[in-house]
């Protein structure tokens, strides 16, 4: 699984095919923010032309979302239908197309089916697995397929790495977190899962800039997966320049 560098995306070599991996799409945000009363245009668009030049210069093979790929939890609005409209046909008029369900997707079958759009997959919120690697949103906990495979991909958490200055400025940046799958947490629920001994757990940034995110290297903060931080061992955060940081709680 490899970060493309400067984004918040990754290709997964899944074996018989390559993935352009993206998390947290959230499409439609902009309409729940207006509802909030943030006024914010319309960057559907923007979002749109990203993934399809991700998808052009990686030549990729498929496209995973991994989870979030709505936002509205329940029926979406007809903004946010036209969006996921324009995108999968966009997508699958040259590849497939695989959604893992988030937390945000729960009747996302059913609305890609009025929209008519052919060559998507969905999965359940455990997660689908390709080849040797393993794909969940994380708000859940993964199945064991996903958990055996070498890399586990999740994302659900929007991590984000608060860092200062001398003077005590600060910003806000979109972080990678990226360590050993520790497999301690997961046993209650799968007593008899066999994890290899080098796997690898990836917890991917949000692409939708608007999501704001967990900032992991702040004591007071949270996480929302319930297997994190507890399933990352030895984690690191990297930024999307591919800056490694080192243990994301000492950053």
């Amino acid at each position: 699984m490899e970060p493309l560098p400067d984004e918040p995306a990754a290709v997964a070599d899944c074996g018989t095919e390559r993935a352009l991996v993206v998390a947290d799409y959230h499409a439609g945000l902009e309409v729940a923010l207006r509802r909030d009363g943030v006024e914010v245009r319309s960057r559907a668009a923007d979002r749109r032309e990203r993934t399809r030049r991700l998808l052009a210069r990686t030549d990729a093979d498929r496209v995973v979302f991994l989870g979030d790929l709505a936002n509205a939890i329940g029926n979406p609005g007809r903004e946010e239908r036209a969006e996921l409209e324009d995108l999968l046909s966009a997508l699958t008029a040259n590849v497939p197309v695989t959604v893992v369900k988030g937390n945000h997707d729960g009747g996302i079958e059913s609305v890609i089916e009025e929209l008519g759009v052919e060559a998507v997959t969905v999965g359940d919120g455990p997660g689908v697995r390709l080849g040797s690697v393993g794909f969940a949103h994380g708000h859940t906990w993964p199945s064991r397929d996903v958990l055996s495979a070498a890399t586990v991909c999740v994302a659900h958490e929007h991590p984000v790495v608060r860092l200062e200055d001398e003077v005590g400025g600060h910003r806000v940046e979109r972080a990678w977190l990226r360590g050993r799958l520790e497999p301690g947490p997961f046993l209650d629920h799968h007593a008899d899962l066999s994890v290899e001994g080098d796997a690898d757990l990836v917890v991917f940034p949000a692409f939708n800039e608007l999501t704001g995110g967990t900032w992991v290297n702040v004591e007071s903060q949270d996480f929302l997966s319930p297997f994190l931080p507890e399933g990352l061992a030895d984690g690191e955060a990297y930024l999307l320049d591919g800056t490694r940081l080192g243990d994301y709680r000492r950053v």
